[in-house]
C-alpha cells in the first residue's frame, strides 16, 4: 500500500465504524417492525434514548408490539421505567394479556407492583385461571381413642390477585390446613369415625377460612389417603405402667434398704447391750472378792 493510499484506507475504516455505531445506536429494523405493527416509536427520542439509558430497546419495543397486537394500550415510557426498576417487562406484559383474555381485572400498576414485590405475576394469573392442586406432606394426628391416623391432603387453590402483594404463600396454606386436620381428627371420638367419613373433617377445616391473609383462595380440601398408625393411647398407657413399675420398684428397694439399715442398727444395739452385760458379769467376782476382804459378807467370823 502506497503512502497516498493510507489516508484513504483510514477514512474508509472510520466510515465503516461510524455506520456500525450508527446502526447500533439507531435500530432501524426495530423501528420499521414497530411501525408496521402499529406502534408509534420515535427513532432518536425513544430508540436512541433507550441506548443512552442502557435499556434494551428490542425487549421494550417487542413487548409493546405484543401488547398492541393483543388489544392493550400500554405506555412505552412506563415499560421502560419498569425495566429500569429491574422488573420483568416480558412477564408483566404476558400476564396483562392473559388476564385480559380471561376477563380478569388486572391493571398495569398492579401487575408491576406484584412483579416488583418478588412474585411471578404471570404464574399468579395462570393459577387464577387454572386452579392449582397442592399436596401436603403426611399429616399425623391422634383421635380421642388414642389411635394414630396418617393423612395426605390435596388442597385446590386459586390465586387472589388483590392479595398477592403482602399475602402469605403456599407454605402458610399447608401449615394451616395441617393444623386444622390435626385438630379435626383429634376431636373425633374414634379413628373409625374418621375412616368412615373423612369428608366431614375436610369440610370442617374448609369452613374455618384458612385462606385469610394469604395470596390464595382455597376452593376445596380433600383427604386423599388415610392410614392407621400406632395405638398411641395404648403405647402411652404401657409406658406409664412401666414407669409406675419402676417407681414402685424404687420405693420397694428404698423400703428394703431402710429395713436392712434398721436391722443393722438393732443388731448393733443388741451387741452393745450384750457387751455391757458381759462387762457387768465380769465385775461380779471382783466385787465378791472385795467384800470378802472387807468382811462384809454375811456369816463371816
Amino acid at each position: 500500500m502506497s503512502p497516498e493510499q493510507v489516508p484513504v484506507a483510514i477514512i474508509a475504516i472510520l466510515i465503516i465504524v461510524f455506520f456500525l455505531v450508527l446502526f447500533w445506536m439507531v435500530p432501524v429494523g426495530l423501528w420499521i417492525a414497530a411501525r408496521f405493527a402499529g406502534v408509534t416509536v420515535r427513532i432518536f427520542r425513544d430508540l436512541v434514548g433507550m441506548r443512552l439509558r442502557r435499556v434494551n430497546p428490542s425487549l421494550i419495543v417487542n413487548a409493546q408490539i405484543s401488547a398492541t397486537k393483543a388489544g392493550l394500550s400500554l405506555d412505552l415510557e412506563k415499560l421502560e421505567a419498569h425495566y429500569l426498576a429491574r422488573g420483568n417487562v416480558v412477564r408483566v406484559v404476558n400476564a396483562l394479556i392473559t388476564a385480559d383474555k380471561a376477563k380478569i381485572e388486572l391493571g398495569f400498576q398492579q401487575a408491576t407492583a406484584i412483579d416488583l414485590a418478588g412474585r411471578d405475576v404471570l404464574d399468579a394469573v395462570q393459577v387464577s385461571v387454572n386452579p392449582r392442586v397442592i399436596t401436603t406432606p403426611r399429616i399425623s394426628a391422634v383421635a380421642l381413642d388414642g389411635v394414630q391416623l396418617i393423612a395426605t391432603v390435596r388442597i385446590t387453590v386459586r390465586a387472589n390477585i388483590n392479595r398477592l402483594v403482602g399475602g402469605a404463600g403456599e407454605e402458610t396454606i399447608i401449615a394451616r390446613v395441617g393444623e386444622g386436620i390435626v385438630s379435626g381428627i383429634g376431636a373425633s371420638e374414634t379413628y373409625e369415625d374418621v375412616l368412615e367419613n373423612p369428608d366431614v373433617i375436610s369440610k370442617t377445616v374448609l369452613a374455618r377460612g384458612l385462606d385469610s391473609g394469604t395470596a390464595y383462595e382455597i376452593l376445596s380440601i380433600d383427604i386423599a389417603d388415610v392410614n392407621v398408625g400406632k395405638n398411641i393411647g395404648a403405647q402411652l398407657q404401657a409406658e406409664q405402667a412401666e414407669a409406675d413399675l419402676i417407681v414402685a420398684q424404687a420405693k420397694a428397694e428404698e423400703r428394703r434398704a431402710m429395713a436392712v439399715a434398721l436391722k443393722q442398727e438393732m443388731t448393733a444395739k443388741v451387741e452393745e447391750m450384750r457387751a455391757k452385760v458381759v462387762e457387768a458379769e465380769s465385775s461380779v467376782p471382783r466385787a465378791i472378792a472385795d467384800a470378802f476382804r472387807a468382811g462384809n459378807l454375811a456369816g463371816q467370823t
